[in-house]
């Protein structure tokens, strides 16, 4: 969208498309002159995104054409050469600024060019033609850099866990406390269990790829997860049987599991529709037909059943800022505001009557009474950390079943020491070299 600098209304430039699984228009640039702008079309949600597509526009008529295919992050450089992301390395092509045309053919210009989900690369031009980049090449779809496991106690104490480094998602800890589910989004990306008494970590899915954002059953005998075509699945966690089918593909635009009701009768989940953004449904196995619970204008997201069952907490940026909220399940009811400076990342203390949730780098807890008349108390703090922070809104850690220990992910650093941020002074004369003039 675009809005003047003085403030107004939005108008719409680009619209989403409407494909299953695909992402919207992404990474706008404004040519100079102000009459066209570059910008990052389709692609897969959880790839690389080297099959989408960079997209000329005209701000003027709206009419748009593919300039390459396969390509992302594109930027404009003063020397007339368009530079773009592929593979986790740089290539530039000549541009005619004039006719929005490509003149060229391109060349590779730099190699190890840190690069991420939805096509994201870790690069910026300057107008007189330096660069600045993070290092790294493909470092796997999440954005972020490889974690470790720790316990830490109430009060801040840490205890280490041996299970090794990977770029971990959402982890789960089975209702017996003995595992830990958890996304590893690297490669193929795939759902692993660790043994935590026997200290291992192995594979559970094995067909398709990503396969993210595990929740266990509260029996602890499956495990629902995000596969194939944004459907969500469930599989038995001694790996038994293959995956069975949740929800079918009228329910595929971004399907994130959550959490269960304790009798396991009812899921909670996320799913992401273009025109309100992301709703709130919950699914009951009895019939198998999905139900809305939050679903406005306004983003919802994270649904989390309380351990009774008898009540939601969730993820709102209705206030204009995410807060965490609580709402009687099935309703009707009231709705009640917990955090008060802001909050994501909700999970209840399994033995009741807590709330615990993130505020920056803080792990916030407040006291509830669910009995009778709902009630909430004055949100504390319990410890902060350098812990990896969700980028999903949903928690990136759990409750251990006593309610006293969290499962936090901490940034790997052996691994954080190996990237660096480098700026290139006159780059664009080293574009000049290597790309061919065009026509």
């Amino acid at each position: 969208m675009r809005v003047p600098a003085a403030g107004g209304t939005p108008q719409v430039v680009t619209t989403m498309e409407s494909r299953p699984g695909g992402i919207g228009p992404r990474w706008p640039e404004v040519l100079p002159g102000g009459r066209a702008i570059l910008y990052v079309s389709g692609g897969t949600a959880g790839a690389f995104s080297d099959d989408s597509n960079i997209v000329v526009q005209s701000l003027k008529t709206g009419e748009r054409k593919t300039l390459i295919q396969g390509g992302t992050s594109p930027h404009y450089l003063y020397t007339g050469d368009l530079v773009y992301a592929q593979g986790g390395r740089l290539l530039a092509v000549p541009f005619d600024l004039q006719r929005l045309e490509i003149t060229g053919t391109a060349a590779p210009v730099l190699e190890d060019v840190w690069q991420g989900a939805a096509g994201y690369s870790a690069f910026g031009l300057s107008h007189n033609g330096s660069l600045a980049y993070v290092n790294g090449g493909l470092r796997g779809v999440g954005q972020r850099s490889r974690s470790k496991f720790v316990w830490v106690e109430r009060k801040g104490i840490e205890q280490p866990i041996l299970a090794p480094a990977h770029n971990y998602v959402m982890p789960r800890i089975s209702p017996d406390g003995q595992h830990v589910a958890a996304g590893i989004e690297e490669g193929d990306n795939q759902i692993w269990l660790y043994d935590l008494r026997r200290e291992n970590l192995s594979r559970l899915t094995l067909e398709g790829t990503g396969n993210i954002e595990p929740v266990w059953t509260p029996d602890g005998k499956r495990v629902v997860f995000k596969g194939a075509g944004n459907r969500l699945f469930w599989q038995p966690a001694d790996g038994s049987a293959d995956p069975e089918a949740l929800t079918s593909s009228e329910l595929a635009g971004e399907n994130i599991p959550s959490s269960w009701t304790p009798d396991g009768q009812v899921l909670a989940f996320v799913e992401f529709n273009p025109n309100t953004g992301y709703d709130i449904y919950t699914l009951p196995f009895k019939d198998g037909k999905a139900q809305p619970f939050v679903r406005t204008s306004l983003k919802g997201k994270a649904p989390n059943f309380s351990p009774d069952g008898h009540f939601i907490a969730y993820v709102s940026d209705e206030s204009g800022r995410w807060e965490i909220y609580v709402r009687p399940y099935p309703g009707p009811g009231g709705k009640w505001q917990i955090s008060t400076e802001g909050g994501v990342e909700p999970a209840w203390n399994p033995k009741g009557r807590e709330l615990f949730y993130r505020s920056g780098n803080k792990m916030m807890a407040v006291e509830l009474n669910t009995q009778g008349t709902f009630s909430a108390g004055k949100p504390k703090m319990l410890f902060q950390g350098p812990y990896v922070p969700s980028p999903r809104s949903f928690q990136d850690y759990d409750v251990s079943p006593d309610g006293q220990h969290f499962l936090m992910l901490k940034p790997d650093e052996t691994q954080l020491s190996q990237f660096e941020l480098r700026v290139v002074l006159n780059w664009a004369q080293e574009v000049t070299r290597r790309v061919p003039t065009g026509k």
